[in-house]
Parts: C-alpha cells; structure tokens; sequence
C-alpha cells in the first residue's frame, strides 16, 4: 500500500505529466501548416488517442484552442474536426520605448492586434519616469477597448538598450541617455501596476517576430542575425528560432561593434561605432538631410543620383558589411534579416552589402550569405514582448486556465479604464 506521502508525489508527477502533454498539444496546433486533427495531433505527438481526445477538449472548454467544421475523411472512420488557435479569451499587451516614439498594442492568443496606440515623440534626455508613466498611460487606453472576455495574462516591455537578464534592470540606452534604471520598480508604481510586466531588449524581441509568424507558429526563417534600425542599430543573433542572450542577456549590440578605431565618436563612449554610419540620424545628416526626413526622401535622392546621398548609402553599406561579416565568422549565422530604416534602404543596400560579406565572410564561397528586409511593423519589439508572453501559455496552457482575471490583478475593476 503506498504511504500518503508516495501518493501525493504520485499525484504532483501525473499534474505535471499532465500540464507537459498539455502544453505538447497546445504547441502542436499551433505550429501546425494547416489545421490538424485530433488524430493528427496524436500522430505528430506520440501521445494515445484518448488522452489527445481529452486534453483537446480542455484546451477547447479552455478557449486556447477552436474547432472547426468537420471534414469528410477519404475511406472508412468519423469525419475529423480541424483544430486552430483561439484568440477569444487571452491576449498580452506588448510595449515599445524607441528614441522616436511610443507603442502600446494588445494581441490575442491568435496573433490579431487587438488594440494599438502609437505617439510619435523624441525621448532623447528624456526621465524614464515620465515616459513609462505615459507609456502605461497609453496601454491602458489601449487595453480599455478590449471585448468582454478577452483576458490580459501579462505584458512586456521592448527598450532599446542592454538590460540585465536576471534583474530586468536597464543598465544603458545611450540614445535615450538613460543609465541603471530600475524598470521594473518604475512599472510597478505607474499605471501599470495591476498587471504582471517583464522587460527585454528591443532588438531581441523585435526578433521574435521573424521568428514567428505569430504566437507558436515559426516563421520560414529560424537561424539568422537580425539587424534594428532606428536612430541607433541593434541586433540579434538567432539560432533555432530563441535569441542567443549572452552570459547576462546583453549578446546582440552590433551597433557598438567598432569598424573604425578613429571614426566619430558614439554616444556610448566609444568612437566608430556602426550606428554613427548606418543608424537614421547619422545616415540622413551625411546625406545632407534633416534628422526627420522620412526614408523615402534619402531613397529618391539615391534614385535621382545625387552624389551626396550616395555616398552616405556607401558608406553605411560598408561600414553594416564589415561588421556583418565579422559576426558571421564568429557564429556562423549567414542570414541577415533588416529591421527598421534598414528594411526600407534594403534595395539600395543589399547590393553593396553582399558584396562585401562575399569578400569578408570566410565561407561565402560554399554558403553565400543572404539579406532579406524584415516585415513593416513601425514597433516589432512590441509585437515580439507581446509574443513571448502569449509563447508562455502555449508552454504551459494551465498556468492561465487558472489565473484570476485582470480585475482582480488590479486589486479594483476599473484598472482598464481609470484616468
């Protein structure tokens, strides 16, 4: 006979066996190219029909997982029932801190934004105080249009600068001018106190979107390094779909990557750093341009052969090249996703940039290196802090099934539309 304390552990090991197929099943749909079966998703899992069976209907009683119509099989057997994502009950809010604006945007279990705010706004020198106060300001508008019944299980934030892994502490955005900065205290005495917020790299999450086309379901390209433009350059090295986060989670800041010891100095104390030849602000000043020209205006005078605007765009090639091809040789990673002004200078840079990596990448002459132009989200950081929180129910889908609702996170039902 098993002792009380046999059968608890008993107990404890069949939940977690439990939340693990769970989760199993969960992931398996939603990373499926087309809507799968019940006895599909057995197949793809290695798990016994009956328990797929009822682990589906709790994901489907759960509303993390919908059926569909069913569908008439070839040959003998019932008709079997398409399963998909649902986006009816949960949903994460994703947040975004750039140099030059504010996003604020909700997306549901599905991948659908479900509610956005975007304020363009220049942060340089700016109190982080003051600009995550209005940020929660924002996500809380945001969350306020929300349906009954769709539920926030969490929020990230995307900064555009090393943040400490364990702490979630920001210890240094140069272009914001910002310095060892608790976020995290910050969040949780602002306007988004009631809710549970986590804190990322902007480059890194903005990854995520490449990655996934949306929550649990990879995207076409899973090894690559991902190249942010926006004043300043940030990047990611992706392998297998995850981030490479370093020893403490600051891996990725190719914009401070030197390719030239005495070029101009950077606002991170070095000098020659990449983003002073392909970040925006650097990039429109050696065209000849306003800091707020748009992209296109730089595209057309490259168009139109202005010798000026040319040379910046050579110049910018060169300089992203070289330190493209020294990070390729280091991690053998030879595709190079473009984010930001980057992705819309992709036509006039691709050129230029393989040439380059075709001189310096030490193994171009048996694997070429590739530039492809990211997709045109204005804030993918926001979108991949969204996903990351939404690729935790998939991991773990009882984790929420549970979890009180939003109100009662806040303490009071007014948390989404108080002032």
């Amino acid at each position: 006979m098993a002792t009380p304390s046999s059968g608890s552990a008993s107990r404890v090991d069949q939940a977690r066996a439990r939340a693990a197929n769970l989760g199993l099943v969960a992931r398996t749909v939603y990373a499926a190219a087309t809507p799968p079966t019940r006895a599909d998703v057995a197949a793809h899992t290695a798990l016994n029909r009956s328990t797929v069976s009822r682990l589906v209907d709790d994901l489907v009683e759960a509303r993390v997982v919908a059926e569909l119509d069913p569908v008439s099989r070839v040959g003998p057997g019932r008709p079997g029932t398409p399963l998909v994502p649902d986006g009816s009950r949960y949903a994460a809010l994703g947040l975004q801190v750039n140099v030059g604006h504010l996003t604020a945007l909700v997306v549901d279990l599905a991948g659908v934004v479900r509610a956005r705010r975007d304020v363009a706004a220049d942060q340089r020198g700016s109190s982080p105080a003051r600009v995550l106060t209005r940020l929660g300001r924002l996500a809380r508008d945001a969350a306020a249009e929300l349906p009954d019944g769709l539920r926030l299980v969490g929020g990230g934030l995307a900064l555009p600068g090393i943040v400490e892994a364990d702490t979630e502490r920001l210890l240094r955005a140069p272009n914001l001018g910002w310095s060892d900065v608790d976020v995290a205290a910050l969040l949780a005495s602002g306007p988004l106190a009631w809710l549970p917020m986590t804190v990322g790299n902007e480059a890194d999450l903005a990854s995520r979107t490449i990655s996934l086309t949306r929550p649990g379901h990879p995207g076409p390209v899973q090894h690559f390094i991902y190249v942010s433009g926006e004043t300043g350059i940030g990047g990611a090295v992706v392998v297998a779909g995850q981030p490479l986060p370093g020893r403490h989670g600051w891996a990725g800041e190719i914009g401070h990557v030197t390719v030239d010891p005495s070029g101009p100095p950077c606002p991170c104390g070095s000098t020659g750093c990449l983003e002073q030849y392909a970040g925006k602000r650097a990039l429109l000043a050696a065209a000849g341009l306003a800091a707020e020209a748009a992209t296109a205006e730089l595209l057309s005078r490259v168009s139109d052969g202005d010798p000026v605007a040319v040379a910046a765009v050579e110049r910018a090639a060169w300089a992203l090249g070289t330190a493209l091809a020294g990070a390729i040789n280091l991690v053998d990673v030879p595709v190079v996703v473009l984010g930001g002004h980057l992705r819309d200078l992709a036509g006039v840079l691709t050129p230029r940039l393989e040439a380059t990596l075709g001189q310096r990448v030490l193994s171009a002459g048996w694997v070429p290196p590739t530039i492809r132009a990211g997709g045109g989200e204005l804030a993918p950081g926001a979108l991949g802090a969204a996903y990351r929180e939404l690729e935790r129910v998939l991991a773990d889908p009882d984790s929420v099934i549970a979890a009180p609702a939003l109100a009662d996170l806040s303490g009071h039902p007014s948390a989404m539309t108080g002032p």
